[in-house]
C-alpha cells in the first residue's frame, strides 16, 4: 500500500509512475488527497474540541465552590454540547477514514525506474540466456505424452478424484517432485536461507498483507465457513511471519525458504496454455523470501536473481531472464524478473520462477518496520522468489532430457532421485 505522505507530497508524480503500469489513478489519487486533508482538518478540530471541554470541565467544581451554580449550570451544559460535538466528529473521522482506506487499497504499487514501459508480455525485456536449446529431432514427445508412456503422471485419474488440473504423480513421477523439492530447499538452505513450514491455509488478514486481497480474491480457493484462504503461493504466510513486527538493526537480513502446495483456481485459463503440467490449480513450489533495509534491498534482489540462475544451471535447462514491462508487473511489485525455460518439445517457453521486489508496499499494508540508526520508525522492503516452482521444470526436464527411450535425470539431482533415468 502507498504511504499518504508519498500522495500528499507528490500526486503528480504517483499518477505519472502508475501510468506505466498502465494504471490512470489521476482521479483516485485526486479523492484520497481530498479525504487526507479532510482527515487532518476534523483530527484538529477534534483535537480542539476535546481540549476545550477539558478546560471547561475543569472550572465547574470551582464554580460550585463559590456558589456559582448557575454559572456551573451554564459550563456544564456546554461541556454537554462539546461531548455531542466531539462525538460527532469522531463520527465523521470514523467514515472519512473508512473511505480513505477503501480507495488506498486500490492503488498498485508504483514500479522502480528500470521497469521498462509496455502493455503486456510481448514487451517483457530478455535480460539473459542460458544453456543451449537442444534439437530432440523426431524424438520430441510432449511432457503429457511422455508421462502416460511411463506411467509417472495420470491427470485423467487427478480429473476423476478432484477435477482438472489436479494430477496425480505416481511411481518414479512422485520421487521425481520429491527429489526436486528436497534439492531446492536445500541448496535454499546451503545459502543461508531459513527453512520455515507454514501453514497451508491463511486468514484475511495474511492475504490483505501481502496484497493478494481484495485484488485477487477470484483467483484463490475460499473455505466460507471458517474464512480462511488457501494459499495460492508460500510468500502469502511466511512474509506475515512479520506482520505487526518492529525489526532491530541486528535481525537484517532476513532469509526464508518454505515449501507448500499452492492452489489457484486460474480462472479463464484455455487451449494450449493448460495442456498437461502448463497450467495447474493445485502444484508444488519452494519459495524464497528475504526482509530488508531499503538501501540494501536492490542488491538482495540482485543475489537472488543470481541464486535462482544458479538452481536451474545446476538442472542444466535452457534458460532466459526476462524484467517484466509496466503492464506485465503485478499489482504489488516494483519490480519483477521471470526466468523461463524452453519446452523443446512444445517449442515454446514456460515461466518457472518470478523474483521481485515490493519495496515497502507490502510492508506498509504488513506494518513491518524497524528503527533506523537515529531510532525512527521506517518501512523495511520485502522481496520474494520462486526457488522452484515444480510442475513447469518437471514438463522441460522430461521433455529436453528424453532421447534413446529414456528420460535421463541431470546429475545434480540423481542423489535426490536415487536412479538415473526414467524408461
Amino acid at each position: 500500500m502507498l504511504t499518504l505522505k508519498l500522495l500528499r507530497d507528490d500526486p503528480e508524480y504517483v499518477v505519472r509512475k502508475l501510468a506505466v503500469k498502465n494504471f490512470d489513478a489521476r482521479e483516485i489519487v485526486g479523492k484520497i488527497v481530498s479525504l487526507d486533508g479532510n482527515r487532518r482538518r476534523l483530527q484538529t478540530e477534534l483535537d480542539g474540541c476535546l481540549s476545550m471541554q477539558k478546560q471547561k470541565a475543569a472550572l465547574i467544581g470551582g464554580l460550585m465552590k463559590e456558589g456559582k451554580k448557575a454559572e456551573a449550570d451554564a459550563v456544564k451544559a456546554e461541556v454537554a454540547s462539546l461531548k455531542e460535538h466531539s462525538k460527532d466528529l469522531e463520527r465523521q473521522s470514523e467514515e472519512n477514514s473508512t473511505e480513505l482506506n477503501s480507495l488506498l487499497v486500490l492503488l498498485p504499487n508504483i514500479p522502480c525506474d528500470l521497469v521498462p514501459e509496455g502493455k503486456d508480455s510481448n514487451d517483457n525485456v530478455v535480460v539473459k540466456t542460458g544453456n543451449g536449446i537442444p534439437d530432440l529431432g523426431s524424438d520430441a514427445l510432449p511432457h503429457w505424452e511422455l508421462a502416460k508412456k511411463f506411467d509417472i503422471i495420470d491427470f485423467d485419474l487427478g480429473v476423476k478424484l478432484t477435477g482438472a488440473g489436479f494430477p496425480v504423480y505416481k511411481g518414479k513421477g512422485a520421487r521425481l517432485q520429491r527429489a526436486l523439492i528436497n534439492m531446492f530447499l536445500d541448496i535454499n538452505t546451503a545459502a543461508g536461507y531459513l527453512e520455515v513450514e507454514p501453514p497451508v491455509m491463511v486468514n484475511e488478514a495474511s492475504g490483505f498483507g501481502t496484497g493478494q486481497l481484495p485484488d485477487k480474491e477470484g483467483q484463490m480457493y475460499h473455505a466460507n465457513l471458517d474464512n480462511f484462504y488457501l494459499v495460492p503461493t508460500a510468500e502469502v504466510p511466511v512474509t506475515n511471519i512479520y506482520r505487526d513486527v518492529i525489526l532491530s538493526d541486528s535481525d537484517f537480513p532476513v532469509k526464508m525458504t518454505a515449501y507448500t502446495p499452492c492452489f489457484r483456481r486460474e480462472a479463464g485459463s484455455y487451449g494450449k496454455d493448460v495442456r498437461g503440467l502448463n497450467r495447474l490449480h493445485q502444484f508444488d513450489k519452494v519459495e524464497i523470501v528475504r526482509i530488508e533495509k531499503p538501501e540494501n534491498s536492490y542488491r538482495a534482489l540482485d543475489e537472488m536473481i543470481a541464486h535462482v540462475e544458479g538452481i536451474v544451471n545446476r538442472l542444466g535447462l535452457p534458460y532466459r531472464i526476462l524484467r517484466l514491462c509496466g503492464g506485465d508487473l503485478s499489482f504489488t511489485s516494483a519490480i519483477t524478473y521471470d526466468f523461463e525455460v524452453y519446452s523443446a518439445a512444445q517449442g515454446r517457453w514456460l515461466e518457472i520462477s518470478s523474483v521481485s521486489n515490493f519495496e515497502s508496499y507490502q510492508a506498509n499494508r504488513l506494518h513491518l518496520r524497524y528503527r533506523d540508526e537515529s531510532g525512527k520508525m521506517q518501512l523495511a522492503h520485502t522481496l520474494n522468489g520462486s526457488s522452484l516452482a515444480l510442475p513447469r521444470v518437471v514438463a522441460a526436464l522430461l521433455e529436453d532430457n528424453y532421447r534413446d527411450g529414456r528420460i535421463h535425470i541431470p546429475e545434480a539431482l540423481r542423489p535426490y532421485t536415487g536412479f538415473d533415468f526414467i524408461g
